[in-house]
This record gives C-alpha cells, structure tokens and sequence, in this order.
C-alpha cells in the first residue's frame, strides 16, 4: 500500500497494510482555513473592531445633558438614543446570520462597520431630532451586526483559540466603554460642544475597517465550511435558554442604564460634568476588570456559584446607590460594574455551555441575543420614563436593585441543560469554552 499527499513535493511513505498510514506533517492542520491569517494578526483585528462597537453608545451618556438642552428633549426621549442600539442588538440578530450565508461573513462585518462610521459622523451633525434618532438606528445597526459575526469568525477560523479570542473580544469591548466615557466629557467641555465630543469616535471605526479590510481580502468568506447538513432552530421551548435569556437580560438592563444615566444624575446631584463622567468611567474601568476575573474563577460547566457571587456584588453595589447615591459614588458605582462585567462574561457562556456544537450554539445565542437585548432596551428607557415622572432618580434605582435581585434569583436554576438531563461527552464549541 502506498501513501501520498496532496502536498508539492511531499515524500510518498510506505505503510503496513496491517498499520493505519502515519500523517505527513509538512503543512498547516486541513481544519484551519487556507488563507487564515495568523492568531496574532487575527488578535489585533479583534481587538480594533471591538474598540468601536460602545464608544458610539457609552459617549451619549456624558453628552446626554448638552443633547438635551440643544434638541429640547425629555428624559424619555434622550433614553432612546441608549435604548435603540440595544434593542437592535436583540433584533438583528434574526437577519445577520442569513446576511453573513448570503453575502459573505467578513464582508457583511465590513459593510457593518461602514454604516457605523457614516451614521456616528452624521449623528454628531444631527439638525433635527428626526435625523438624531434615524443616525442612532444606523449605529445600532452597525453594531449589532458586526458584533454578532465576529463570534462567527472566531468559531469558523480559530476553533481552538475561541475561548482565548472570545475572552480578549470581550475585555476590548471593556476597553472601549471606558476610554469613551473617560474621554468624552472632557472633550465635550474642552471644545465647548456635544457634537465633537460625538465625532472624535469616528476614528477609532476608520482604523477599525482599514484592520477588517485586510481580513476580508484574505477570502475567508469563500471557505466558511459550506453549509451545515443540521439545522438547528432556536430553543423556544427549553426552559433552560429562556432562564438564561431572563439572567442575561436582567444583567443588560442593569449595564445600559447605568451606562445611559450615571453621568446626567451626577450632574443632577450637584458634581461637574468631568466629574460625572469619571464616575461613568470607574463604571467601564471595573466592568472591564472583571471580564477576565471571573473567567479566570470559572473553569467549569456548571457556573451557578460564580454566577450567583457576581449576582450578589451587583445587588449590593445597586442598594448602596439607592440608599445614599451621592455619599461614596466612586466605591458604589464600580461595584455595580464589577459585578455585572462578572455577570456579563459568564452570561456570554451559558448557551455555549448548552451545546453540542456550533451550529447548535448559533441558534442559542441568536435566542438569548433577541429576548435578553430587547428586554434589556427597557432599562434606559424606564430609568428616563421614572426621571420624567418622579422628577429625581431615586425610584429609579429601587428599579435597579429589583432587577439586581431578579438576576441573583434565576442563578440556582442555570445548571447546564446537558447535566440536569445526566448527559456526558460533550463536544465542539461548549466544550471549548468550559475549560
């Protein structure tokens, strides 16, 4: 028996009949794709598209108030400008991945960040209230679809790296928050307008197509894996991804209304607004912190313990705001973002944890990414609702330790579907991100 290879100029090697053919070595594993750049390469492109895909939504809070003395708003309407994205967060991703089947994974991820860039340009230019809100579905666009895809290129083209590269796209998410809330006040107030405050982020999103640019010239779209021979709907009737959609949703409602309102109630409370905007800054620096954290503590499938410590810290931080908000601002506030980053990174890993494989893991996330984000879209508009209607944020922040609670109350029930039923042998992507 004679083995060959399909590479030039490999060596045929003799083999036993009674011995399996030993493999030649000589290239890259089959699995990877051909013009896969390298994890490094791959790394820093990651890095610089998660930077842009918060700026363009942590910037509204800082210039919330200059938005709404120039468009005469209410406190409702300025939480939509925060409420948008995140509610396109949970629809798109019903499209996107038919987008990514129909046109190409990395291309779309481009056009994604194309639209992001134009609508964040526009938006800091906005005449009318019309074209404020018309911009801000534009970003919200722009974000969801590029976020929800990158997963996508991390599973296809690193299956072995995909906790590492998952758990760096996270933390640069992190990054971006807290640049953009530490940069946008002061730039605001240095040029005497919201609207540069606003436009500074465009950069980081030119910087961003140049990098996934690059990737798609690479023609990774072309050798996606073809398409799947199972498809898998999307969990509506397992008790367990709506438990996990409910966690992840209460933990979002938390993030994007704090990220929408800390700074204006700041203001509110008598701190200058480069002030407010360090503590919506303290906010994203201890979110950003405790991604890598708790990925570090949990290292195993059943995360319910560390998911309920997280959980707790959150809660404890929301009662220390709503019962003395203006005493300790820059310890209370973080230990809300520590507890819910915590949260956030774990939350990201319970449908993965789910699943068999990766297709069946596309369809969990694309369930928990429409029910948690729509649910998660009420959090700012409530907060400016209550704002509107109590005239203060105190009822507010009660709101906030209901929903904190609500969160450490769904843990004990988040034990993987797979153990609850006392299956073994677990496979594909779960598998990955578990250890």
């Amino acid at each position: 028996m004679l083995v060959t290879s399909k590479i030039p100029f490999a060596e045929p090697v003799a083999a036993s009949p009674l011995e399996p053919a030993p493999r030649l070595t000589l290239c890259t594993p089959v699995k990877q794709p051909r013009n896969t750049p390298s994890l490094m390469i791959a790394i820093l492109c990651i890095v610089l598209v998660a930077l842009t895909l918060r700026p363009a939504i942590v910037s509204i809070g800082p210039l919330l108030p200059g938005m709404i003395q120039a468009f005469g708003l209410s406190h409702t309407q300025a939480s939509l400008l925060t409420a948008i994205p995140t509610l396109l967060m949970g629809l798109m991703a019903l499209p996107t991945p038919w987008l990514a089947r129909r046109f190409g994974r990395d291309r779309v991820i481009l056009v994604a960040l194309a639209v992001l860039l134009a609508a964040t340009g526009l938006r800091a230019f906005a005449g009318s209230i019309g074209t404020l809100f018309l911009t801000t579905v534009g970003v919200g666009a722009g974000i969801a679809v590029a976020g929800a895809l990158l997963a996508g290129f991390v599973k296809a083209s690193y299956p072995k790296q995909a906790a590492l590269l998952m758990s760096i796209y996270a933390t640069a998410l992190a990054l971006g928050s807290t640049v953009a809330a530490a940069i946008t006040g002061p730039v605001a107030l240095a040029t005497g307008s919201w609207r540069l405050g606003e436009s500074v982020w465009v950069l980081p999103v030119v910087i961003a197509i140049a990098a996934w640019f690059y990737i798609e010239r690479q023609g990774l779209t072309k050798g996606q894996g073809g398409v799947s021979p199972h498809r898998y709907a999307m969990p509506v009737r397992n008790p367990t991804a709506w438990l996990i959609a409910l966690f992840f949703a209460s933990n979002n409602v938390v993030f994007y209304a704090y990220i929408s309102w800390v700074a204006p109630m700041y203001v509110e409370y008598g701190r200058t607004p480069t002030v407010a905007g360090l503590i919506l800054g303290s906010f994203t620096l201890a979110f950003l912190i405790s991604n890598p954290v708790f990925g570090m503590l949990s290292r195993n499938e059943d995360r319910r313990l560390a998911l309920a410590v997280s959980s707790l810290i959150a809660l404890i931080g929301t009662s220390a705001i709503a019962i003395a908000p203006n005493a300790v601002p820059f310890i209370a506030v973080p230990i809300v973002a520590f507890g819910a980053g915590g949260a956030f990174t774990l939350g990201m890993t319970l449908p993965l944890d789910n699943t068999r494989n990766a297709d069946e893991a596309n369809a969990w996330n694309a369930f928990v990414l429409l029910v948690s984000y729509i649910l998660a879209a009420a959090g700012p508009l409530l907060m400016g609702y209550l704002r509107d209607v109590t005239a203060g944020f105190e009822v507010s922040q009660w709101l906030m330790v209901g929903v904190s609670a609500l969160m450490l109350a769904v843990t004990p029930f988040l034990q993987p579907y797979h153990l609850k039923k006392g299956a073994t042998g677990r496979v594909g992507i779960g598998a990955g991100y578990s250890s």
